[in-house]
């Protein structure tokens, strides 16, 4: 019997990276708020989802009359987001019941395909904890900043062909993820795969993918708004 399916959504920043009056995942992309874009492809991929939507608490009734004034139809729960990822996560798992399989997605990832939402549930009805990731394109340095300002190598090196960048949604067996939320915050929790690693969860893993890119930046905007005009990524 298939597990019940959750999708917890981190929307719960404040985004001061991007420099906007307002949160990044309000920020319009393709005429809509990016935090719609990204539910709309969850809905899509698997309309029996139950979905918890973490917001900042000051933005919870904001958001709950854009989607009563523009007509979007979301079955959520809005939970308060908490002081770092870590805490909102947490919150938002009081609300999901053992033996479902939950996945958590940041927010501000709106261009995953419904194809790979998908596959990734499909696959991770076996398994603890699945995890998305992409290949590390890129020549890596070990550096290490001076008193005065500027870098300076170290030595070491990296073997590029062994490191790969995590994506969401990471999945999960709920009673696993709750269990893992149990322990107390570490700095080195930087996504919920790091969180159940260190509470000994095995981690599975699958390719995602290159347009999966994370919204925190104007530059990430930019490439957003042309990644929506390729064949393929924009409204049906």
């Amino acid at each position: 019997m298939l597990r019940k399916k959750y999708l917890i959504v981190t929307a719960g920043g404040s985004g001061t990276r991007m420099g906007a009056s307002v949160p990044k995942q309000f920020l319009e992309l393709d005429g809509r708020p990016i935090l719609r874009i990204t539910l709309e492809k969850f809905l899509e991929a698997l309309p029996d989802l139950n979905i918890i939507t973490v917001l900042p608490e000051g933005h919870v009734n904001a958001w709950r009359q854009y989607c009563l004034e523009h007509d979007f139809v979301c079955p959520q729960r809005l939970v308060k987001g908490g002081i770092t990822r870590f805490h909102s996560v947490k919150n938002a798992l009081a609300h999901v019941p053992d033996g479902a399989l939950v996945a958590v997605q940041d927010g501000v990832r709106p261009l995953i395909s419904v194809e790979k939402i998908r596959e990734l549930f499909a696959a991770a009805e076996p398994v603890p904890a699945l995890i998305p990731v992409l290949p590390v394109t890129d020549t890596l340095k070990v550096l290490e900043r001076q008193a005065d300002g500027t870098l300076q190598a170290t030595g070491e090196s990296v073997d590029r062909s062994r490191i790969y960048g995590a994506q969401t949604p990471q999945l999960f067996h709920s009673e696993k993820l709750k269990a893992a939320y149990t322990q107390g915050y570490d700095t080195l929790f930087t996504d919920d795969a790091s969180v159940a690693r260190k509470y000994g969860i095995p981690l599975a893993f699958m390719e995602g993918e290159r347009y999966n890119i994370k919204i925190t930046t104007p530059e990430d905007l930019i490439l957003a708004r042309a990644i929506l005009q390729m064949p393929g990524h924009g409204r049906a």
